[in-house]
């Protein structure tokens, strides 16, 4: 038997995923995360899953992991200590940044900048020059170079050096030549430069981007090379580890290591290449999802089973061109704390999150401030006789405890604040979805909804009422998806071009030899990782904008597409976007700005799951009756094992759904349906429709 494992590492859990991959089987666990080593969790984590499987840890062939190592890194400044060389006379390039203080026209009076993360101090100019089309002007003064980078050495601060010098995305001869000498004198640190990690036109963003490289790369290296040791100790020396990358791709470990900065947003990623996964087997492929955890939730907008894909990825006020899922991240989880300020006496919920220590109140492990956790138990939405991860005791008294604060503060009953902190936490995540969808040209109504994560398919039917969307999907196992998400997708890697070129002056057969350039190089990643060039799937990428204009968009196709239509695929997918975003299209004026192939490894193919036992009735999945509080009311309500449920059996709210990883409510006059997936799609019931 050959098993695969996905790991994803959260704020309060880390979650985990077995799959048989000749059966289909899964197992899943769910372990306390441990913030100050995640691979204790990890590690924990492993040996709980393969305890309560059975499975014997020599028979896990393939490990997938959604990390958030870089990201901290970069949230606590505890990255590592980063030497930047330049071009003589742009030193200050960090500095100067875009000369933009956030907070409209008087941020600048409060606007505090802090301190770069490759500070001027550790900053030197090298003697040397391309101009703008890629010529040599200047070669390197090689021996200036080494006496300053001996005097850089000699302050004995630098961990990490980066090489960043004008120009060089066009020609990275004198950046390379520059890596040779730097690494004679730093002979122990990483060294990185702009050519290979981002060869691409703005040198602020280009030089940011390779200093947060960088800046997390002893750290993402060390925490890879350390779990790698530790995995093969335990599951043997073939046993090969993969990281969730920001864009929804896995990279092997040593392109994590040599790449960390495709890291940032390796968590949130994860959460929707489940959803994909999932969604698109049932035919729903336009769709809206929510992951909403222990501190905070994910959003994002997926149309035609891709999920969109920013150039940039933002990570506090950090911004790299690096690609990402488009996620966004609002302060709304299971263990976002609620308040009553004193002076306003209206009641607050987040962003402040109880974590996974000490935790919300329901949990006794010492948090004593009510939490949005604590309000679904008081409601009843979260039965404190059903354990948290199969585990983990839920103490109601403790969580009424902690609402009555919040009552006490606003002069109201326990059962009404529960239910505002329940109904303010709605309020924030569907004005994140608004973010996703409305403010993008979308209409929710034409996208079905996801809810996952520990604490999303509690809230996913009220979700459903406020957008409208529908039918409201809760997945398999939807609080360990993200562990799904990076069990399921693919190696890949890119490779990108600037371009600056109008389409009416591009022919297409030039075009498509400069792409084929990319996808080789792009493919040698995969080459190196042992993937042989007969597995790879190739796809094409082009940003085009009208000329002028200060931004892009980026649009996918194939070779086969750019040979059939040319570039007015280009031109016209452009138009129908731009329009699609901005309510209008100019028709001609397009610029091609950048080009690239992006390689993946083809996906192999897992058994599909089986779906319940056929003999199993309604009757049979019920594990005893309950009620909650909604609407100001108590409902009698049925609290069903979906472990048990088949595919066909309809379960009709008031209700509840109870699994190991999460607990699904389905409210009055709405019923859930089990799909041939496993899938529960939630809809208002006949009469509520007419």
């Amino acid at each position: 038997m050959s098993y695969r494992l996905g790991v994803d590492v959260g704020g309060t859990f880390t979650d985990l995923l077995l799959i048989n991959e000749n059966t289909g089987e899964t197992f899943t666990a769910k372990v306390p995360s441990t913030p100050e080593d995640s691979s204790i969790g990890v590690l924990n984590g492993v040996s709980r899953i393969c305890e309560e499987s059975g499975v014997d840890p020599k028979n896990i062939a393939r490990v997938m992991h959604g990390t958030t190592v870089a990201t901290n890194a970069v949230l606590t400044g505890k990255g590592a200590k980063v030497g930047l060389v330049t071009t003589k006379g742009y030193e200050q390039t960090l500095q100067v940044a875009r000369s933009y203080c956030p907070g409209g026209l008087g941020g600048w009076v409060s606007y505090v900048k802090k301190p770069l993360l490759a500070p001027l101090e550790l900053t030197i100019g090298a003697s040397e020059r391309v101009d703008a089309k890629g010529k040599v002007l200047r070669s390197l003064d090689e021996d200036s170079l080494r006496k300053d980078l001996v005097k850089l050495k000699a302050k004995g601060e630098v961990e990490a050096l980066t090489i960043c010098f004008i120009n060089a995305y066009l020609n990275g001869e004198n950046e390379q030549r520059a890596c040779e000498v730097a690494k004679e004198i730093f002979s122990d640190i990483p060294v990185s430069i702009s050519s290979d990690v981002i060869p691409e036109m703005q040198e602020y963003e280009r030089t940011e981007t390779t200093v947060v490289n960088s800046y997390v790369r002893p750290e993402v290296a060390k925490y890879v090379n350390n779990l790698q040791a530790a995995l093969k100790e335990r599951m043997g020396d073939d046993v090969l580890l993969s990281i969730l990358r920001s864009d929804g791709g896995l990279a092997s470990g040593r392109a994590s290591a040599e790449s960390p900065v495709n890291l940032l947003m390796s968590g949130p990623a994860g959460g929707v290449a489940g959803a994909i996964y999932f969604c698109s087997r049932a035919g729903y492929d336009n769709i809206l999802t929510f992951d909403m955890g222990g501190t905070s939730t994910d959003v994002a907008l997926i149309q035609d089973a891709r999920a969109r894909i920013r150039r940039e990825t933002l990570v506090a006020d950090v911004r790299v061109r690096a690609p990402s899922v488009d996620v966004r991240t609002i302060g709304a989880g299971g263990g976002s704390i609620a308040f009553v300020p004193e002076l306003t006496k209206a009641l607050r919920v987040g962003p402040e999150s109880a974590g996974a220590v000490p935790g919300p109140a329901a949990y006794m492990k010492g948090g004593v401030e009510p939490t949005v956790c604590d309000a679904n138990v008081v409601l009843g939405y979260l039965p404190s006789d059903v354990q948290l991860g199969g585990a983990m005791a839920i103490d109601k008294a403790a969580a009424e405890q902690a609402v009555c604060k919040v009552a006490d503060a606003m002069g109201i009953d326990m059962m009404e604040a529960a239910e505002g902190i329940i109904r303010i936490a709605n309020e924030a995540m569907f004005g994140a979805l608004r973010l996703v969808s409305v403010e993008q040209g979308y209409d929710p109504r034409d996208f079905a909804l996801v809810g996952f994560g520990g604490a999303g398919p509690l809230h996913a039917n009220a979700l459903g009422i406020l957008t409208d969307a529908w039918p409201v999907i809760v997945p398999p196992g939807p609080g360990v998806l993200c562990a799904y998400g990076d069990a399921t997708t693919q190696v890949q890697d890119e490779a990108t071009r600037t371009y600056l070129t109008m389409a009416s002056e591009t022919e297409a057969a030039q075009l498509l030899g400069d792409l084929k350039n990319l996808q080789a190089r792009a493919a040698q990643s995969l080459i190196d990782d042992g993937i042989a060039e007969s597995e790879h799937e190739v796809t094409f990428q082009a940003d085009l904008r009208y000329s002028g204009q200060a931004f892009q968009i980026s649009l996918d196709f194939t070779e086969a597409d750019l040979q059939e239509q040319g570039l007015s695929l280009l031109t016209e997918k452009f138009d129908d976007e731009h329009e699609q975003l901005f309510t209008f299209k100019l028709g001609d004026g397009h610029e091609i700005l950048m080009i690239r192939a992006i390689v993946k490894a083809k996906s192999k193919a897992i058994a599909e799951r089986e779906v319940g036992d056929a003999s199993t009735s309604l009757a049979d999945c019920k594990l005893h009756d309950s009620r909650f509080y909604y609407e100001g009311a108590w409902h009698e309500a049925v609290i069903y094992n979906r472990s048990l449920l088949q595919q066909g059996l309809t379960v009709s709210g008031p209700a509840i759904v109870n699994e190991m990883d999460s607990t699904t409510v389905i409210l009055p006059g709405y019923e859930a349906k089990v799909d041939h997936v496993g899938n529960l799609l939630i809809n208002p019931t006949l009469t509520e429709q007419v």
